[in-house]
């Protein structure tokens, strides 16, 4: 089906969507589907037979139990099951002319990543990775702000869930500030200094790495998923600004030069402190709906699979590296 003849057939009719696994994330993609004016929930995925029938219920619509059975029936899918499914299930769709999300991690393997890219490009469909933080308002706002950066400092600390756990911390948390960070520097990554270990799970717990981009550009980045509180918070520092942003609360902090010379807030000498909370949103909803609207528009989505794929690599090479000094401590 050409490019073309997708925009008309969306541009007519309420656009049909599924999901694909609807266990904690999932349900909530499900039900924001079902809300959305012009677009029909033709039905929900799940192994688990009870909870793809008690959603399907509450949301009034069809209740399957494999993926295959909605190729044909959808013009566009959420992939919201483990990672070492992504790659499999979404080639599925892909190779049936269906635009997909796909939740975080992309894939496991960059190879496979690649394969998925390829297969959009030949079929003309639309890839969007589930990096929800892109769509936090606090992120949407520093758009045009932050420029060049020369220093990041990130932290992404979790009170223990028992969800996400097949997957290190690297590929479950980490990865939404490398996604965040890359976009903000643009630069290729020259070189990575990793370190993590495993705590509770049979992944790596937490983890922290510093990237050294060949702009010049250096961040440190720390993750944890056993930690005492939560805490998502990144800081930047540019020639003309320090930004720090809150992502849980919804507040970035601006310390710029303030032109006068003058003392603001007796604090720091000839800066300005520029405070801004923002009215708590609904990211995932904001995600959700920039995905329908890229199918229906035939627009590039807001985190294609280009970016999904580059944040990966990194998280990939951090891994490897942890893993390689890993083993030389076990020896």
């Amino acid at each position: 089906m050409s490019a073309q003849t997708k925009q008309d057939s969306k541009d007519t009719a309420a656009l049909r969507v599924g999901v694909v696994g609807v266990g904690y994330l999932g349900k909530f993609h499900a039900e924001k589907y079902a809300r959305m004016p012009d677009v029909t929930l033709v039905g929900v995925v799940d192994a688990d037979r009870r909870q793809a029938d008690a959603v399907a219920q509450q949301l009034g619509t069809r209740a399957l139990y494999d993926h295959k059975e909605l190729l044909g029936q959808v013009d566009a899918v959420s992939i919201v099951v483990p990672t070492h499914h992504h790659f499999a299930i979404s080639r599925d769709f892909l190779n049936h002319d269906v635009d997909v999300l796909i939740e975080k991690p992309m894939t496991e393997k960059l190879s496979e990543a690649d394969e998925l890219i390829r297969l959009a490009e030949r079929h003309g469909c639309l890839i969007q990775v589930g990096h929800l933080e892109r769509f936090n308002p606090a992120v949407v706002a520093l758009d045009g702000v932050v420029q060049q950066p020369m220093f990041i400092e990130s932290h992404r600390l979790s009170q223990f869930k028992e969800r996400g756990l097949d997957v290190s911390v690297v590929l479950d948390l980490m990865i939404h500030d490398i996604d965040i960070i890359l976009n903000f520097v643009q630069s290729p990554v020259k070189s990575i200094h990793a370190a993590g270990i495993s705590v509770i799970s049979g992944q790596v717990d937490i983890a922290n790495a510093r990237l050294e981009f060949q702009c010049g550009c250096v961040a440190n980045v720390t993750a944890s998923r056993i930690s005492m509180k939560n805490e998502r918070k990144i800081r930047l520092f540019q020639r003309d600004a320090y930004i720090s942003v809150d992502f849980a609360n919804n507040e970035i902090t601006m310390v710029r030069p303030d032109g006068n010379g003058t003392v603001a807030d007796g604090v720091i000498p000839g800066m300005r402190i520029d405070q801004r909370c923002f009215t708590k949103a609904d990211a995932l909803d904001d995600e959700l709906k920039s995905f329908v609207k890229a199918v229906r528009l035939r627009q590039p989505p807001e985190v294609t699979g280009v970016m999904g794929r580059d944040a990966l690599k990194i998280a990939l090479s951090i891994m490897d590296q942890i893993q390689r000094t890993s083993q030389r401590l076990v020896k």
